[in-house]
């Protein structure tokens, strides 16, 4: 039996979008609009690229109800999932078991976000509950020129935001070529500092947009040969062997792996594991948590890359009886 649609809401609820390439800091960002306790009443919705969701466990702010997409890109593989998942949330909302005041979706860092809004403006019911608060695309100001220029899905993120949101900018400044790039790709867009600024006014409360929004495309378009692969190690590899293989893969292949992001547990250190990030060639210092998210305690990762083989993985990470999962392949001609 199909549920009953729920009523439509007195006023509509404000709905934003946070985009943004792999790695770029979207979920650091989000993190920190949902610790503040006025976002407290925040709905999130989060979609990744790849055969386990990890995001949603690496979330610092916990009082939300976060609800996680199935595996896949939510511009095109999951549009109705996206709009199944809008519906339940209404739901929920007109029944009173969960209230909230606003919803953001954190998309995956391949999703291109125009057919995202279009999901919303297709649904009478969904462009008459939601109203676009604002389109945040998060720009990594070290990669960004870079991965402009090799990846179509970042142009696009890039060329639909209302906002571009600057991170990474205590590692280097906003180089004159990526603000020109930027300003060609968007002359509307508001460019902002991700640490010069409060995270919540930038995803809510979105204010004028110089040109009226227009109605989206369904297509997406996506770079060939990226795919996402789970990296299982069934044995716990110490801190420094566990280094020198992510180490040599970045070396060796740098340019090619994208995104890795993980939890592992390690030999060599008691307590709780660690949230693991690489982008490219760049490998940031782990995260230690208190503990496990979750009640799976199984030390895995996500590697999201381009043109490369999952065989190089457990060839890397052979010390640590690694396994490869569920794969996810995207532009695949």
């Amino acid at each position: 039996m199909i549920a009953p649609r729920p009523p439509i809401p007195d006023a509509p609820l404000p709905f934003s979008v946070l985009t943004g390439f792999l790695g770029s800091g979207k979920t650091s960002f989000l993190s920190r609009v949902l610790a503040q306790p006025d976002f407290s009443d925040t709905a999130v919705i989060i979609n990744e690229f790849g055969a386990v969701g990890l995001d949603h466990l690496l979330l610092d702010a916990v009082d939300q109800d976060v609800v996680e997409l199935p595996n896949g890109c939510v511009c095109c593989a999951v549009r109705q999932d996206l709009a199944d998942t809008l519906y339940m949330l209404l739901r929920r909302h007109a029944r009173g078991d969960q209230r909230f005041r606003r919803i953001v979706l954190e998309t995956s860092g391949l999703a291109e976000p125009s057919p995202i809004l279009y999901t919303l403006s297709a649904d009478a019911f969904l462009e008459a509950s939601l109203r676009v608060d604002t389109v945040v695309t998060a720009i990594d100001v070290v990669l960004g020129l870079a991965t402009l220029a090799r990846f179509p899905e970042a142009v696009a993120q890039a060329a639909s935001a209302d906002r571009l949101l600057l991170t990474k900018t205590d590692l280097a400044p906003l180089a004159e070529d990526l603000r020109a790039q930027l300003d060609a790709l968007n002359p509307t867009a508001t460019l902002i500092d991700a640490r010069e600024t409060d995270p919540a006014t930038v995803l809510f409360g979105g204010g004028v947009i110089r040109i009226p929004r227009a109605r989206f495309s369904a297509t997406a378009v996506h770079a060939h040969g990226i795919a996402a692969f789970t990296l299982t190690l069934r044995r716990p590899m110490t801190r420094l062997a566990f280094a020198m293989a992510l180490g040599r893969l970045a070396q060796a292949h740098g340019e090619d792996l994208l995104r890795v992001k993980g939890i592992v547990e390690f030999a060599d250190r008691a307590g709780g594991p660690a949230a693991i990030h690489a982008v490219q060639h760049t490998m940031y210092e782990p995260r230690w948590l208190d503990d496990w998210p979750d009640a799976d305690r199984t030390s895995r990762m996500v590697f999201i890359m381009r043109n490369l083989a999952p065989a190089i993985l457990l060839d890397a990470f052979a010390a640590g009886d690694p396994a490869i999962g569920e794969t996810l392949q995207q532009g695949v001609a």
